[in-house]
Parts: structure tokens; C-alpha cells; sequence
């Protein structure tokens, strides 16, 4: 059995040259994505990311400390109670 939680993750890239590992990753994990929303802030040279995912917890754990090792990308991640055993 598999026990999946719902859950968004918030990216800010303030390291554009991380984009390209960034993708990299989130590709890898792109069967649990749900959606994703990018905002581009050119006024502040920074790109703002929403993940809406549907994981075991311990993966999106492992994508999020990917995600937050690359230099000058800041990344948190909000739980739902939304909880769903396979």
C-alpha cells in the first residue's frame, strides 16, 4: 500500500543560472506533479514557482532538498490533510 499526501511547494529562484538544474529535477519527478505556475518577476530579476504535487511524503521531502541545495533557490513546502492510501 501507498500512502500519498497532496502538497505545494514554493520556489523562488534568485540564481537564474539554476533554471536549467531546476527543470532537471522537477522532470524527474514529473509523475507526481500535479500543476505548475511560474511567475516571472523581471522587476526584481527573480522567478517565483508553485508545484501542486500528489506524493508519498518522503518524496517530495527528497524533491525539496534538491530543489533547495541549488545555489540561490529558496523552496518551502505546505501539506494538505488530503491523505490517500492506494
Amino acid at each position: 500500500m501507498m500512502v500519498t499526501r497532496v502538497a505545494v511547494l514554493g520556489i523562488i529562484v534568485e540564481n537564474l543560472d539554476a533554471t536549467d538544474q531546476l527543470n532537471a529535477i522537477l522532470h524527474r519527478y514529473s509523475g507526481y506533479i500535479l500543476g505548475r505556475m511560474g511567475i516571472p518577476y523581471r522587476g526584481r530579476d527573480i522567478n517565483i514557482i508553485s508545484i501542486a504535487v500528489d506524493a508519498p511524503q518522503d518524496v517530495t521531502n527528497t524533491m525539496a532538498g534538491e530543489i533547495g541545495a541549488l545555489s540561490g533557490v529558496n523552496v518551502k513546502t505546505a501539506y494538505s490533510h488530503v491523505i490517500t492510501k492506494t
